[in-house]
C-alpha cells in the first residue's frame, strides 16, 4: 500500500510531516525519516489545513460527535454518513458517531486516526491512515509531538 517502517530502529524524539499534495504522512525520530503511510485528507470543501501543530489529545477508541449513522433501537442503520449539525434526526434513533480509531488530535475537530483511503482526499478534515499504520504512529506519538502540515 505504499507504506514503511523502521521506526522501531531509529532514536529520537517524533515528529510528524503531512504531505497533501502527496497524500502522504511521515514519522521521523531525531530528524531521521523512519516511516510512512499513504493517507486520506480533507476533500474540497473540508480541506486540511497546512501550518504547525502538536498533537493535543490521543484516543485510542474515538468516535466521531458530528460525522456517523443515525441507528434504531436494534442498531439497524437508518441513515448514514450524517452530519448531525446538519440532518434532522428520524423518530426513534439515536445518534451513533463514526468509529476514528487510534485518533491523535491535531487541530480543533481535526486528527489522524484509522479510516478509509480511497487513493485520493476525501475525508471531512482528518487525516486517515491504513490500520496498521494508524496503530503504529499512534504508539510511537505523544501528546506535544510536533505535526507540519504542507500543502
Amino acid at each position: 500500500d505504499g507504506s514503511f517502517w523502521n521506526a522501531d530502529e531509529v532514536q529520537g524524539k517524533p515528529s510528524i510531516f503531512i504531505s497533501l499534495g502527496e497524500q502522504m504522512v511521515y514519522l521521523f525520530k531525531g530528524g531521521q525519516l523512519a516511516g510512512g503511510s499513504p493517507i486520506s485528507s480533507g476533500a474540497e470543501g473540508y480541506d486540511t489545513r497546512p501550518g504547525r501543530y502538536r498533537i493535543m489529545e490521543k484516543d485510542i477508541d474515538h468516535k466521531s460527535s458530528i460525522y456517523g449513522d443515525y441507528e434504531d433501537s436494534a442498531g439497524n442503520v437508518i441513515a448514514q454518513n450524517i452530519d448531525n449539525r446538519k440532518d434532522p434526526r428520524p423518530p426513534g434513533t439515536r445518534f451513533e458517531g463514526a468509529k476514528m480509531y487510534y485518533f491523535m488530535r491535531v487541530y480543533g475537530g481535526v486528527g489522524m486516526h484509522q479510516g478509509y483511503l480511497p487513493g485520493y482526499a476525501a475525508s471531512h478534515g482528518c487525516i486517515r491512515l491504513p490500520g496498521h499504520m494508524a496503530e503504529k504512529f499512534f504508539r510511537e506519538v505523544h501528546v506535544g509531538t510536533p505535526v507540519e502540515i504542507v500543502p
